[in-house]
């Protein structure tokens, strides 16, 4: 039945759905198809666990996964033995080995970290040794004529060089993802949104219409239906937190307050690219600063920034996120880059695309690192709640999903 099921009806958010739903026993409902979920759900799925992936997108990877810098990180920025770090480390180590085995286009082309004020020399030196913490030992510096040598349009007066950092075909690995998950029994229902549940003793129950746009919010709800579960990992990214509040019998005190930040991306025009490897300035608030990536055609975009969002992480959850890149954005975007690229054109710049990251921690506080929640911390052995996965969350994902699995069996 779930192999074919796309799209489970319509409806509103009403009590009257509980009383005329039907329902359906399931085992395993991993909540999101964004790269985490789709990990989870393959690892879950390759221990035995009957699952079902319920997307309120058409496809996976609709939202984070997909409006990122597709970098696979090495781990350098985080704190030491925090979630970010540990799992980064462990899941590069884990992707390149999955991208080469399932041959998933990937390089390892390296990332130049650089400094391009003398002010900043300390702060260079105190991201190596953050990285030296976190077991990312292959870090080295560089002097502004080794930096010359390699990349003749950059400007800095120090760098660090990270050969252990790469770029990731992120769709195709997705597809993989999603191909080896259903090989071991998995199933996918696209269009598909969690509205509420109930937490119990027996499990969770939740309520799943369809999310497709032409749906008419005040027509009768004769498809949708109570998923009856023995597990539930919330997996919903941006909606993670908007979709624990709305289970019944779940704690509020222990979903944490969300914040977003939207950022945009320009891509290079008209010129030959001018970088072979990646290019990132010292990290700024809420970010890793405007940065120089490269997709695997060697084409080259700029970003993201950081734009807070005035968002209520509940008043969101019936509704788009808006992706749109204003082209004025460019105008921020010259004088940062300039810093390293000074020979950047006026008119180069072109509004590309924008991600959103679901943040933990506001524009003054300092970074929030991953929330991956089970029974040791909430006391609901059938439930996994997964909180402010951004980045480094797609070099992470396969680790991300070992790590569930072993809280789920260990009961964790």
């Amino acid at each position: 039945m779930w192999r074919t099921w796309r799209c489970l009806g319509r409806g509103l958010h009403t009590c009257d759905k509980w009383a005329h739903a039907p329902k359906e026993k399931v085992d395993c409902v991993v909540v999101g198809a964004g790269v985490v979920g789709l990990a989870i759900a393959r690892a879950m799925a390759m221990r035995g666990r009957e699952v079902l992936v319920v997307e309120s997108g058409p496809t996976f990877g609709t939202g984070t996964s997909s409006r990122n810098s597709e970098v696979i990180h090495a781990g350098i920025y985080y704190p030491a033995n925090s979630l970010k770090a540990l799992l980064c480390v462990e899941g590069r180590k884990s992707l390149y080995s999955y991208c080469e085995e399932h041959n998933v286009p990937h390089k390892r082309i390296g990332k130049i970290i650089v400094a391009t004020h003398p002010s900043q020399m300390s702060a260079l030196e105190a991201i190596r040794e953050k990285a030296h913490k976190n077991g990312v030992t292959d870090l080295r510096f560089m002097s502004d004529t080794q930096v010359f040598s390699t990349e003749p349009n950059l400007n800095c007066v120090k760098a660090l060089w990270s050969p252990s950092t790469g770029i990731i075909d992120s769709h195709t690995y997705m597809m993989c993802l999603q191909a080896d998950a259903e090989l071991h029994g998995a199933t996918f229902a696209f269009n598909s949104s969690v509205l509420e549940g109930n937490v119990s003793s027996e499990g969770i129950e939740m309520l799943v219409c369809s999310s497709e746009p032409s749906t008419v919010h005040d027509q009768a709800d004769e498809n949708s239906i109570i998923l009856c579960a023995k597990t539930v990992i919330n997996s919903a990214g941006l909606h993670a937190t908007s979709l624990a509040r709305r289970l019944r019998g779940f704690p509020a005190t222990f979903v944490p307050k969300s914040y977003f930040a939207r950022g945009c991306y320009f891509s290079l025009v008209g010129l030959k690219p001018p970088f072979s490897h990646l290019v990132y300035p010292i990290p700024e608030k809420g970010g890793l600063g405007v940065h120089v990536t490269l997709d695997l055609s060697g084409q080259i975009r700029f970003g993201p920034d950081v734009e807070w969002l005035d968002l209520d992480s509940d008043a969101i959850y019936e509704h788009e996120f808006d992706f749109s890149v204003d082209s004025k954005r460019a105008e921020k975007f010259y004088p940062e880059i300039r810093k390293y690229y000074p020979a950047l054109p006026d008119g180069s710049l072109k509004a590309d695309y924008s991600g959103i990251r679901p943040k933990l921690a506001g524009p003054l506080d300092p970074p929030a690192d991953f929330v991956i929640q089970g029974q040791r911390d909430h006391g609901i052995s059938s439930l996994v709640n997964l909180f402010g996965i951004e980045s480094p969350g797609l070099t992470a994902s396969l680790a991300i999903a070992d790590r569930v699995c072993t809280m789920l069996c260990e009961g964790k």
